[in-house]
């Protein structure tokens, strides 16, 4: 798990663990006018995501201030995107009172999906880390800053050349495109034979293989709270994933079982779900 620290106190970050290089996740957040907005709506751009806590705090009304003044002189396939879990009115009414115009500014106060997504969820507040992401146009993470002190502005310059860097390459060759998403089960939909899913296994750590047909792993925690906070977690990710595990909670204990009903056994679409959810730095 990933800590930061608010005035010197730690907190946890929980989420997927980014870096750069990788395919930047989807996410689901909501516009000032209440639409649902993705990765996608931003395609064909380059984009500077810039998280924080809360509008209503000097640093995070100075980091949107800044972040849409650098907008103003920036190419036409850049964007400039502010995400926090402020709702979608108050995010409205403080863009219009300071006429924050050339940076969008969403809303991830639904499901926190963002934060989700790119490891800046903090656990004990539930608000978002402050932090700095380029995606170029191929979808690739170019650039990642979280800032290690919540009270800390973000390093503007440091981004801004990263972003001259990326401008002059918007379309990473060789990235590592991460398989982080399952496909859409179309048609008829075949299991895995068992000598796929013996390599695959090897790659699968923790999980065990139940009847040649599901994958099952055990979570454990402290308590019942985290236990059932995990489990948040992995909703919010499967719905997105429109993959449905089965859960199987019991006091401070989390089993998760993996199988693609349609085939009815393991496809490839369990296996990446099986790494998402290792990846969720909030576990073990």
């Amino acid at each position: 798990m990933k800590k930061i620290t608010f005035k010197g106190n730690p907190l946890t970050l929980v989420g997927r663990n980014i870096s750069e290089g990788m395919e930047g996740p989807d996410f689901k957040v909501v516009s000032q006018d209440l639409k649902e907005v993705r990765l996608g709506d931003f395609k064909e751009k380059i984009k500077i995501f810039t998280t924080f806590p809360s509008l209503d705090t000097p640093v995070c009304d100075l980091q949107v201030k800044e972040f849409n003044k650098k907008a103003a002189g920036l190419a036409n396939d850049v964007i400039v995107v502010g995400i926090s879990k402020d709702l979608p009115f108050a995010q409205k009414r403080f863009c219009e009172t300071f006429d924050i115009d050339k940076a969008k500014v969403y809303s991830d106060y639904k499901t926190g999906s963002f934060g989700i997504n790119y490891g800046v969820l903090i656990k004990e507040l539930n608000l978002l880390a402050r932090a700095v992401f380029i995606v170029d146009k191929g979808g690739i993470i170019r650039y990642a800053q979280i800032v290690p002190e919540l009270t800390d502005a973000p390093l503007y310059a440091e981004a801004l050349i990263k972003l001259e860097e990326v401008l002059k390459s918007p379309v990473l060759e060789g990235g590592q495109k991460t398989p982080l998403k399952c496909k859409p089960c179309e048609g008829d939909v075949t299991a895995l034979p068992k000598e796929r899913i013996e390599r695959l296994m090897l790659q699968a750590r923790g999980w065990q293989l139940v009847e040649d047909k599901k994958l099952v792993k055990e979570f454990k925690f402290g308590g019942f709270e985290d236990a059932k906070y995990f489990l948040d977690l992995l909703a919010v990710v499967a719905q997105e994933e429109n993959h449905h595990p089965t859960f199987t909670l019991i006091y401070n204990k989390l089993k998760v079982t993996l199988m693609t009903h349609a085939a009815a056994g393991l496809t490839d679409n369990d296996f990446v779900m099986a790494k998402i959810i290792d990846d969720l730095a909030i576990n073990q």
